[in-house]
C-alpha cells in the first residue's frame, strides 16, 4: 500500500517528464495536476500514464475520527489534502488522494509499531481484503471541489509466522497503509486482485479521469 508523506514543500514542484502529453493537443490532451502529496509512488503512476503534473506536498491531521469507517475516511482527507494545497496554488487544478485499507469491522492504517505490523498481516493472511482511495479535484478560483472513492479487493496468501517476521524486518510495512507494498517486496504475498491495480498503489487513474471529464464537460474553459 502506498505511505503517507509528510514531507511538505513552499509550492509547486514541476514534473517535467511528461509534457509532451500536455502539448500532444486533441480533445484527449490532459491538463498539468498538481499533486498534492510527496507519495513517489503517486508521482509515478502519473508519469507512467503520461500525465503532467507537478507535486506540493502539503501536511494535514490524518488522524481516523472515532467510528469513522472506511469510505468517509479516505474521502474526508482527500479533499482536505487538495484544499490545502490549493490555498498555495490558486485556480490550479489539483488532485488530492488518501489510501487505507479495510478488512472486517477493521480500518488498517499505518503500523504503529513492529508489533502493530504483525497484528495487520495476521489478519491480512489467507484472506481478500478492501483497498479504498479516496479522491478529490479542486478547481477554479472558487476552489469547487469533486470527490469519489474506488475500491479494490486484494486476496493475501497463507502467511507463515516467518514470512511476517521477514518482510516486518524488511521495514516495508511500517509506511504503508495495510503494512504492505503490493508494488514492492510484498507482491510476492499477493494471490489475487478484483479491480484496479493503480488503487493499490495510491491512486485510480480512471476514477481520477473520470473526475476531470465530469469537471471539462461542466465549464467551457479550465486552467492549466
Amino acid at each position: 500500500m502506498e505511505g503517507k508523506q509528510k514531507n511538505q514543500t513552499n509550492g509547486p514542484v514541476r514534473d517535467d517528464l511528461n509534457d509532451r502529453a500536455s502539448r500532444s493537443g486533441g480533445m484527449l490532451a490532459l491538463p498539468r495536476l498538481i499533486l498534492a502529496s510527496g507519495s513517489p509512488r503517486r508521482a509515478e503512476i502519473l508519469r507512467v500514464v503520461g500525465w503532467p503534473f507537478e507535486t506540493l506536498a502539503v501536511n494535514i491531521d490524518e488522524s481516523r475520527l472515532a467510528g469513522e469507517d472506511a469510505a468517509a475516511y479516505v474521502q474526508r482527507l482527500a479533499p482536505q489534502k487538495a484544499r490545502t494545497a490549493a490555498a498555495k496554488a490558486p485556480g490550479k487544478i489539483i488532485v488530492g488522494a488518501d489510501t487505507t485499507v479495510a478488512i472486517d469491522s477493521h480500518v488498517l492504517e499505518k503500523p504503529g509499531d513492529p508489533d502493530d505490523a504483525r497484528r495487520m498481516l495476521q489478519l491480512l493472511s489467507d484472506r481478500w481484503h478492501r483497498v479504498l482511495t479516496g479522491v478529490a479535484l479542486v478547481y477554479g478560483d472558487s476552489m469547487e471541489t469533486k470527490i469519489a472513492y474506488e475500491t479494490t479487493e486484494v486476496k493475501f496468501a497463507m502467511m507463515g509466522e516467518s514470512e511476517i517476521e521477514w518482510y516486518v524486518a524488511t521495514g516495508e510495512p511500517m509506511d504503508k497503509a495495510g503494512a504492505y507494498a503490493i508494488q514492492g517486496l510484498g507482491a510476492r504475498f499477493i494471490e489475487g486482485i478484483k479491480g484496479d491495480y493503480f488503487n493499490v498503489m495510491g491512486l485510480p487513474v480512471r476514477l481520477l479521469y473520470e473526475l476531470l471529464t465530469e469537471v471539462k464537460a461542466a465549464a467551457t474553459t479550465i486552467t492549466r
